[in-house]
C-alpha cells in the first residue's frame, strides 16, 4: 500500500500543479486555452480526491486502504473526465452563438456560412 499512497500523493500534487498553473493564466480567446481553464477547478477537486486517498492508504489497514484508493481514483478521473466534458460542451455552445450573432439577423446580406 506504500507503493499507492505514494504514486496517488504524487498525481495529486501533480494534478493540483496543473490546475493552479491553468488558472493563473491569463484568459485568452482560444477555445482549447478556455476549455483548460475551465478544467483547472475540476483538477483540484481531484488532486484533493487523490490525496485523500493516498493519506488513507498509508493509515488505513490494507484491506480499507485498497478500497478507498481504487475509489478516490476512479472519482478523480470520473471528476476531469465530466469537467471536461462540460467545459467543452460550454465553449462550443458559446462559439456557435458567437457564430449566430455574427450575421444579427440580415441573413440576405450575411457573408458568413451559417449553415
Amino acid at each position: 500500500m506504500l507503493i499507492a499512497a505514494v504514486l496517488c500523493l504524487c498525481a495529486a500534487a501533480v494534478t493540483a500543479g496543473l490546475g493552479l498553473w491553468l488558472l493563473t493564466r491569463p484568459r485568452s480567446s482560444d477555445p482549447v486555452r478556455q476549455v483548460l481553464r475551465a478544467v483547472a477547478p475540476t483538477q483540484l477537486a481531484a488532486a484533493a480526491m487523490l490525496a485523500a486517498g493516498g493519506s488513507v492508504a498509508l493509515s488505513a489497514p490494507p484491506q480499507t486502504g485498497l478500497l478507498v484508493v481504487v475509489v478516490c481514483i476512479v472519482g478523480a478521473v470520473g471528476t476531469v473526465a465530466a469537467g471536461c466534458y462540460q467545459s467543452a460542451k460550454a465553449v462550443a455552445r458559446q462559439e456557435a452563438h458567437q457564430a449566430a450573432a455574427g450575421c444579427a439577423g440580415a441573413c440576405a446580406s450575411c457573408t458568413l456560412s451559417c449553415n
